[in-house]
């Protein structure tokens, strides 16, 4: 660690926790972390120039996550990620802030993840069930049910969480192939007439696309980071986290542009269900009966087993975070509570828990749910926004700076720019919504209440030193 920076007495406290992830754990956490099945959805409805922007999201974004994340991790291979390594290079208040809006943004991501259940279980189940995702109620009950089983799991600890979190990555990664491969076996059959993997288009610039890649930056592509709040918990952590960014990374690649593609292949110009676009393009390719409901049943549960595996691993993060502040002083000792036997945050863990469903009932609150669940990806994307600001900041000014090569403080300003424009457009809906205007209130008075209520914490916590 950096002496002078991190005091040494910060990572005493980790010795409490279990060493449970090496580095297979960790490609397949980063897969299952940064892989949704919705962003395919919202970057099809970009139409066939969604491969530019994907390259250029990932020119501008994704390679400078990379990079930065193996750098500074190398550096502060610490429990809390993210929110230390802010601390380390920018004092304690923004060190704080950065993590609160890490915070804030894993608790909304993990409502939207697990708010997807819904709307697949209705494409599962077939046309009868369309009502399922409409219902209020009904939302409410399965989101409720699925936050209680991976609040049993985050209680119960890695040994066990892990194995579901890996098994969950399998299953997206099986989802995907079968995805990719539709369209070949279509053009087989002959029930469709061309395919284009990579399809070349001139884009238009608009607001709207505008807004599109920035969900596809902050939002599809984000993630690397993440693991790194579990370092506490990692075997190798400065060498395994880094390793399992490389090798991830073109897996992911791969899998966001073909199966893009494969979304557009199949639902054209037809409207696009971007909570659950893949579920929505198995029944488009295979149908309602016969052996192809069967084949739909099949694809359709391993999206919706990755769901409840994602929104597990996002929860676990989201719970340290709070610990990692405690240890610090910043947050209550309250938080630091372990079990004894299993080495969990267990206060930590029930608190977020009650959170996330909070977050849920907000944005059910007057709208549809394909509102709703853009009210949640963009409260996600922009509190994520912030601490990708941060993150990219860090080569370039603060305590860290000096310690980081000056090749990576060119790709970091590329970083940065794409985080200020996603954060800039997170206000500018991708579907339609009862009222926009409504819509960017909703998005920007939860943003500035809660950055709000982080500095009123943090000064109330100080105060009392």
């Amino acid at each position: 660690m950096i002496v002078g920076i991190v005091p040494q007495a910060a990572a005493k406290p980790e010795a409490g926790l279990h060493r449970e992830l090496g580095l297979f754990d960790l490609v397949l956490a980063q897969v299952l972390c940064v892989v949704g099945s919705s962003w395919v959805g919202i970057a099809a409805k970009l139409g066939r120039v969604h491969l530019l922007f994907w390259l250029g999201a990932m020119l501008l974004f994704y390679l400078p996550l990379a990079a930065v994340v193996v750098r500074v991790n190398r550096l502060l291979p610490l429990e809390g990620g993210l929110y230390r390594w802010a601390t380390a290079g920018f004092g304690e208040m923004p060190g704080f802030l950065v993590a609160w809006n890490l915070w804030v943004y894993a608790v909304a991501a993990t409502g939207s993840i697990i708010f997807v259940v819904p709307t697949d279980l209705a494409y599962l189940l077939g046309p009868s069930w369309a009502w399922l995702p409409q219902s209020s109620w009904a939302t409410f009950a399965l989101t409720g049910s699925v936050m209680v089983a991976i609040t049993l799991v985050a209680l119960r600890g890695l040994d066990i969480g892990k194995w579901l979190h890996n098994a969950g990555s399998v299953l997206i990664m099986l989802a995907y192939l079968i995805l990719l491969a539709l369209p070949l076996w279509a053009l087989w059959r002959g029930s469709i007439a061309k395919f284009e993997p990579f399809p070349l288009a001139v884009p238009r610039p608009g607001w709207f696309a505008l807004a599109i890649f920035g969900q596809m930056t902050v939002g599809a592509l984000s993630g690397f980071e993440y693991v790194g709040i579990l370092a506490g918990e990692c075997r190798g952590a400065a060498r395994t986290i880094g390793q399992s960014v490389m090798i991830s990374a073109p897996i992911i690649a791969a899998m966001f542009i073909l199966g893009t593609s494969s979304v557009l292949t199949f639902v054209g110009n037809a409207p696009i269900n971007v909570i659950g676009p893949i579920p929505q393009t198995f029944r488009l390719a295979l149908g309602n009966s016969g052996p192809g409901n069967l084949a739909a049943q099949f694809a359709i549960g391993l999206i919706l087993a990755r769901a409840v595996a994602s929104s597990s691993l996002l929860f676990t993060g989201v719970t340290r975070l709070p610990l990692a502040a405690a240890w610090d002083n910043i947050g209550p000792r309250w938080f630091t509570r372990l079990d004894p036997r299993r080495g969990t945050p267990v206060n930590s863990i029930l608190f977020v828990a009650v959170l996330v469903m909070g977050f849920i009932v907000f944005s059910l609150a007057g709208v549809g749910d394909q509102e709703a669940a853009q009210l949640l990806v963009a409260a996600s994307v922009v509190h994520y926004a912030i601490a990708y600001a941060a993150l990219f900041a860090l080569p370039l000014i603060g305590g860290l700076r000096h310690r980081l090569p000056r090749w990576l403080k060119v790709v970091s300003v590329a970083g940065l720019g794409s985080s200020l424009v996603s954060l800039a457009i997170s206000v500018y809906p991708v579907v339609d919504v009862v009222s926009r205007g409504e819509y960017a209130a909703k998005v920007t008075g939860v943003v500035l209440a809660t950055n709000m209520l982080g500095v009123l914490l943090y000064r109330a916590r100080t105060a009392t030193r």
